[in-house]
Order: structure tokens, then sequence, then C-alpha cells
């Protein structure tokens, strides 16, 4: 069997550091290792439009941004193909035919959905819950098995996405032809990565709440988002016993802080278990630790936005590596939904035409 990755983000707006720690950077890798035969990488526009139908010019003008981010962080159209999910023409059909595996409740009853529609207001009676939108883990069940990947890396937020599309590769392949290949989730090593949180310490790092620092953001902007990141509110003096739970500083220390950043940045200590201490016991200020965690990102973000400057200067080869990809994501998409058909009983070609006629004949 092939070793297929499949991956993408939603174009609603510029990525930011969390998904870069819990799914960009953890794609480079893949991509740079090789062990693998195809890396698709999904814009997913059609998605978007689910919760965004009435402003479909934000999906449509954070495409090429999106894509932008991509090439930004290293990922490289001769090692992954990128495309748009739109552009797919097989990406609706198989989803209709996979309507018919799964029951309404079993939708609803997906923990991703039901927080998806909590934060956005569906559940109000007044705005009801978009067709589109319950739809939403049917589709990506399509968009998975389309492109034949077993190797899914995402956030363990999307993991009852995964569940779902697992029970209906199970159930296609019992009830019709074994055609469909069973994905796994990849998840990151690291178990903070996983969720980011924002920097003002919500559980969740969101775009339209701004608690967000964007891999676009100069370094200017950087800094001031660092230097105002929520640390211990009772950690009044610097004298005073610092606490680490809750702490976001600390949090996003454990996510990118190295050893070898100490030897470049604090000399003063080993490691981050040392650094604990010291703030825990007291005698150490917040305003030292932001500046640490401050170098730490701007050494992680300063490749990534030169990198973005040149490309930035050449939006025609950035256009055509979409598309190109595209034209590829089209082309075998469409051979799996030949097998699809084929397995259900719906391709009507000359096979079907010679067992009509054996019928007639007998």
């Amino acid at each position: 069997m092939k070793n297929i990755i499949l991956t993408g983000d939603r174009p609603t707006g510029r990525l930011h550091i969390g998904h870069y720690v819990g799914s960009l950077k953890e794609r480079v890798r893949l991509q740079n290792e090789g062990n693998y035969d195809e890396m698709f990488i999904m814009i997913a526009d059609s998605q978007a439009l689910t919760d965004n139908f009435g402003t479909p010019k934000k999906v449509r003008n954070n495409v090429i941004e999106v894509l932008l981010d991509y090439l930004s962080v290293g990922l490289t159209p001769d090692k992954t193909t990128f495309f748009i999910q739109s552009g797919v023409n097989a990406l609706p059909e198989i989803t209709t035919y996979y309507m018919n595996l799964v029951t309404l409740p079993r939708l609803m009853r997906n923990p991703t959905v039901k927080n998806e529609i909590k934060m956005r207001g569906f559940d109000e009676e007044s705005k009801g819950i978009p067709v589109g939108f319950a739809n939403y883990p049917i589709s990506q069940a399509a968009d998975i098995t389309a492109f034949k990947a077993n190797i899914i890396p995402v956030g363990d937020d999307q993991l009852p996405m995964i569940e779902q599309t697992r029970e209906i590769v199970k159930s296609f392949n019992n009830l019709y032809k074994e055609v469909l290949i069973m994905p796994k989730a990849f998840l990151p090593n690291n178990e903070i990565c996983k969720r980011l949180p924002g920097t003002d310490g919500k559980e969740k790092m969101s775009k339209s709440i701004g608690n967000c620092i964007f891999l676009t953001d100069t370094k200017e902007e950087v800094y001031k988002k660092v230097m105002s990141m929520y640390t211990d509110p009772t950690h009044i003096r610097i004298e005073d016993k610092g606490h680490l739970e809750g702490n976001i500083v600390f949090t996003y220390l454990d996510a990118f802080c190295q050893n070898e950043h100490f030897k470049k940045y604090w000399p003063e200590y080993n490691n981050l278990d040392e650094l604990k201490k010291h703030y825990t016991t007291g005698g150490l200020g917040d305003s030292k630790i932001k500046k640490f965690l401050y170098e730490i990102l701007e050494e992680e973000l300063a490749p990534i936005r030169e990198r973005r400057k040149k490309y930035e200067k050449n939006l025609d080869e950035v256009y055509n590596i979409l598309m190109e990809g595209t034209n590829k994501a089209n082309l075998f998409a469409n051979e799996t939904l030949k097998d699809i058909k084929e397995a259900i009983g719906i391709d009507y070609n000359n096979k079907f035409l010679k067992e009509i006629k054996e019928k007639y004949e007998s």
C-alpha cells in the first residue's frame, strides 16, 4: 500500500503559530523526510463557505494568503501538491454517496461538530444549523478517501472527524467492495503543540478573537504581542513565587524552547527546568522571560518572513503552483470516483451495456 499524506486548512484568514506548531512544522518534517509516495495539501474553500456563506470574498481573498503561508514555512511544490478543494470536481459527488452511510444523529454527536456549532452560535434557535455545516465530517471523509490518504496530520480537535471517516470507510468497504483506504491521524509529538492557547490565556488561539501571533506578523508586532502575554496574576513583585499553571508564556516555551536557545539568549540557565525552578521559587521577573520567548519566536519566524517576501514578488509563480496542483488533484480524485461508482454499481459503461444485452437475450 502506498503512503499518501493529506492535510489542509480553511482559507478564512492568515495562519498563525498555533497552526505552525500544531501541523505546519510537522508537514515540513514529513515532506523533507520523504517517506511517502504522495503529499497533498488542500486549501478547503468549500468547507470554509459552510460558515462563511454570507461573506464569500473573505474566503476568496485568503486562498493565496494561505498558500503563501505554506510556501513560507518551507513546503515546496516539487515535493507537495497544493490544490483548491472547490477545483476538484469529484469531491461533491463522493460526498453525496457517503451521505447514505451516515445518520443525522451520528453527525450531531460528533464532538468537533458540536463544539463548532456552539462556537459559531448555530445552536441558537433563531439561526439554526446549516445543512452544509452539519455535513462537514462527510465532506472531509470524501476529501481524505478521494486521495487514498492513509496519513492525516491533524490537531487533536480533529480526531473525531478522522474517526467518522474511518467509520465511513468501514461501512463502504463492507457494503460494497474494499476500495477505500483506512486513514490514520498523525498527531504532533509535543503535547502542548496539539492545541496552543491564545496569547490572552484563552484555551483556543483564534483569528476572530485576535489572540494570535500570525506567521506574517512583523518583528515589532511579535514583540508587542509577546510582551502583553498573559502570565501569573499573583506574580506582582519579582521576589514573589511564580506559578506555571495557566501561565501562557511558559506554555509557549514548552512548545518552542530548546536547550540550545539558552546558550544563545540566556546562558545563565542550562535548560527550561532550571528557569521554571527559579521562577517558582521567586526572584525572576516576567519581562525577562517574555524577552527570552520573543528571541526564540523571532529566530523561528524571521526565515519564514523572508521566504514569504520572495514569493510575494512572484505571484504569477504562486498562482501557477496552485493551478497545476489542482489539475493533478482533479485527475487523481477522478480515478477514485471511478472505483467508488464501480463498487456501488453505478458505472454505466460498456460492461453495463453487455449486462443488459445478456439479460434480454437470455
